[in-house]
């Protein structure tokens, strides 16, 4: 029965149940080639996830990952624009997206602000920030270079470049979170802050780096989204950050810190992403979109706190037989 209380091996279920559930009806949808395009669809998901992670792990949350996608990739559409080659496009970008982070993270350190607030604050001061450079404009695909477009789509073995890249940055987090101390801070300072400290590890310090990471992803995450989609605008990626933090609660991420998997993580943003590319089909307005994360963000938090309560009840009565 141990399976079943994994939270990996419930959302591989559920994943397939309702892969099954729609080919059930809709059998074009399980083909390998509409698989991939999900992948495809679902990889700004994943990027962004992964890095909400490492926030949510230390018992922080960034509500402006979204607006610093949109601030990023708006960036790297002005630098093409202005000729500026594709590899320094995408070293500033993501540079701009770490230091975006870093502002959220030195407030939390250093100012001692709940990063709700934080990142609530900066989530509207990025977005302002786009519209200060472009006063509104759009920048569509006319405006783009073919080569700044073509790279995220670029086939590869079958996938996108988009995909082989969120696969590279899943495995990199992996190796992060299982095999580095930095890593074990993340989950150390979410479960027991105070633990942490006596082991010498400094809560806002690590707190910090993981707003660096989420800041980072989110930056190279506004390039892939802007080239594959070929447009850039104020409102670009609005209200994703509910999606995204859906996706960590979904797949198991404690809200409450220090406890999570990579692989949990990557396959709440599947189940979303499936969610998300199979509601047109089987004729869901896409309006539903934003219920349907709320109401799966409430089912897995209400899981997570059930199966809290059934580990108390436990201890209570085997407390209660000693006596």
């Amino acid at each position: 029965m141990s399976i079943l209380k994994s939270r990996e091996a419930i959302l591989a279920f559920a994943i397939l149940a309702l892969l099954a559930l729609i080919a059930s009806r809709f059998p074009g949808f399980v083909t390998p080639g509409n698989l991939a395009r999900v992948l495809t669809d679902t990889s700004p998901l994943i990027l962004l996830a992964l890095g909400q992670m490492a926030v949510i792990l230390t018992k922080c949350i960034d509500l402006s990952v979204a607006a610093n996608l949109a601030l990023c990739g708006m960036i790297a559409a002005l630098m093409n624009g202005a000729g500026v080659p594709l590899p320094l496009i995408l070293l500033a970008v993501i540079a701009l997206g770490a230091a975006l982070g870093a502002v959220n993270g030195l407030m939390v350190w250093k100012l001692g602000i709940p990063s709700i607030v934080v990142t609530l604050g900066t989530m509207t001061i990025y977005r302002g920030t786009i519209f200060l450079l472009t006063g509104g404009a759009w920048i569509n695909a006319h405006q783009m270079s073919e080569g700044f477009k073509a790279f995220p789509r670029t086939i590869i073995a079958g996938l996108p470049v988009m995909t082989w890249i969120a696969l590279a940055v899943v495995a990199g987090v992996a190796v992060l979170m299982n095999r580095t101390a930095l890593g074990r801070a993340f989950h150390a300072v979410g479960g027991n802050p105070h633990a942490a400290v006596y082991t010498g590890i400094s809560v806002g310090r690590t707190q910090f780096a993981a707003f660096v990471l989420a800041g980072a992803l989110a930056g190279l995450t506004g390039y892939l989204w802007v080239a594959r989609y070929a447009v850039a605008y104020v409102d670009i990626a609005g209200g994703f950050e509910l999606d995204v933090v859906a996706a960590c609660v979904i797949g198991g991420i404690a809200i409450a810190g220090g406890s999570g998997t990579v692989a949990g993580c990557v396959m709440g943003a599947l189940f979303l992403g499936i969610i998300k590319n199979a509601l047109p089909v089987v004729g869901i307005s896409p309006f539903w979109q934003m219920a349907i994360s709320g109401a799966a963000i409430l089912v897995a938090i209400a899981f997570n706190a059930t199966s809290q309560r059934e580990s108390g009840r436990i201890i209570l009565k085997q407390a209660e037989h000693r006596t």
